[in-house]
């Protein structure tokens, strides 16, 4: 079984005095279903399994009803085998966006209080599941809302480069070594960096979906790899026709098959004219959208300036597109690729890769993605907010200048930027403000955020005695 994050964010919701109920959502075949029927097989005397895309009979034991009681009533009719125990059964409802009925029960089951529920699905945010609805003129539509304030969301993502690292037998030591070389700004030991260095080309080819992480490190073979990808970029297709209204459908996929084209240009902002001559932002806007609420890609927006915050200074319409799993965008080029990666043998489009690669990365630290770029040429790969400053950070497959980063450091007072970090085939090194990282540490980097952030108290007493 793999070792994945999400466990001890399951683990923690459970022991959260009073807790919602949890919605898990994220890219289809990311693990939501396992890693779920697992941790409540492990952690209560009764899972109760509902699948409401294998067996969408069981959405009638939701329609017309909010009411626990009955809910209970209709599920045991329809499996008799489960158990219903107060206080130690999860039940678990697995592709909820199948049955928006549920979704709005979860607030009743929260209210009721006797049992833990957890909902998955892969196409919460999918524009478009209205409106196939309506079309069926199915009669549960119109009665559902999201119950706000009585469930918590967390989003899953594939395998990261830790978790990647995890599967492959590297050891929690071997990590906080790494930290510590990063934190102390000194060389990774020179065996474990060029190793590191081979595990991170063989997850720029694997990816970080499950199926193809195990299939992989049982076998090590690229062609089995291969077959995985196969089967789960026709279940994405498959997806686009099910959930897409029917002008959506061919659009959706056109854009999805467009995205190695994008990403090979010099600039790589999308532009609606690479998928195919004379097509315009109106009609295949709503399909990047649909895209990327299903989890399958991350939009990387341009900044008016190198400034926080950054998303109030992001330009909406410019961004580039990157595939969310690095994996996936392998997948999509031609057959032998992911061998010219591990041997180095790729020219120009080895850049597109190692930067999709940092937007696995952080995005699946959950972080936006942001660049910036002016007309006259200048381009850094990346900006992030990092050590209360906002940092840019540029990736290099290999090695070399960065001529855009240079001239930022060099203007401090123009761009506002002191420091600055560049990814490549590296040790640790810095040359005043520049840090230099191999590539593999980028999931090291740490982010605060407002979550991690815990104000003093105030003496609001001697306050009021001043009055």
């Amino acid at each position: 079984m793999l070792n994945r994050k999400i466990q001890d964010t399951l683990l923690k919701w459970k022991h959260e005095k009073g807790h919602n109920p949890l919605v898990v959502k994220g890219i289809r075949q990311c693990g939501k279903t396992f890693i779920v029927r697992h941790f409540a097989e492990s952690h209560y005397s009764s899972t109760v399994y509902v699948n409401f895309a294998l067996h969408p009979e069981q959405v009638d034991a939701f329609v017309g009803t909010k009411d626990v009681e009955v809910i209970l009533m209709n599920l045991s009719t329809m499996m008799p085998e489960a158990a219903f125990i107060p206080g130690d059964t999860c039940i678990i409802l697995d592709e909820i966006q199948e049955c928006p009925d549920a979704r709005t029960a979860l607030k009743s089951f929260k209210l009721d209080g006797r049992f833990d529920v957890i909902a998955t699905g892969s196409l919460l945010g999918v524009k478009g599941y209205g409106e196939r609805m309506k079309k069926e003129n199915d009669p549960r539509l119109g009665r559902n809302s999201v119950p706000v304030g009585y469930e918590t969301i967390v989003e899953m993502y594939p395998l990261d480069f830790e978790e990647f690292l995890w599967a492959n037998g590297i050891r929690p030591k071997v990590i906080d070594t790494l930290r510590e070389c990063l934190k102390k700004e000194q060389l990774v030991p020179w065996g474990m960096h060029q190793t590191l260095m081979q595990l991170l080309y063989r997850y720029a080819v694997v990816g970080g979906l499950p199926a193809v992480v195990n299939r992989f490190v049982e076998t090590k073979h690229l062609g089995q790899v291969a077959e995985v990808f196969q089967s789960i970029i026709a279940e994405y297709e498959d997806d686009m026709v099910k959930y897409a209204d029917d002008q959506s459908k061919a659009h959706i996929r056109e854009c999805f098959e467009s995205i190695p084209m994008q990403l090979a240009k010099e600039y790589k902002k999308f532009q609606y004219a690479t998928i195919k001559k004379g097509a315009r932002s109106s009609q295949y806007l709503g399909c990047l959208q649909w895209l990327e609420d299903a989890g399958i890609i991350r939009r990387c927006y341009n900044t008016t300036i190198t400034e926080l915050p950054l998303a109030g200074n992001a330009m909406k319409d410019e961004f580039k597109v990157y595939v969310a799993d690095i994996g996936l965008l392998l997948a999509l080029l031609d057959s032998g690729t992911r061998t010219d990666v591990l041997q180095g043998n790729l020219l120009g489009y080895k850049g597109a890769i190692f930067e999709n690669l940092m937007a696995d990365f952080l995005g699946k630290r959950g972080k936006k993605l942001y660049y910036f770029r002016k007309d006259t040429g200048l381009e850094l790969d990346f900006l992030v907010r990092y050590r209360g400053e906002c940092v840019p950070l540029e990736v290099k497959a290999k090695s070399g200048k960065a001529k855009s980063l240079t001239t930022v450091l060099d203007h401090p007072d123009h761009y506002h930027v002191r420091q600055a970090i560049k990814f490549g085939n590296y040790n640790i090194g810095r040359n005043g403000p520049l840090l230099t990282l191999p590539l593999y540490m980028g999931f090291l980097l740490d982010f605060e955020d407002d979550a991690s952030i815990t104000l003093p108290e105030l003496d609001i007493e001697a306050v009021n005695r001043m009055a």
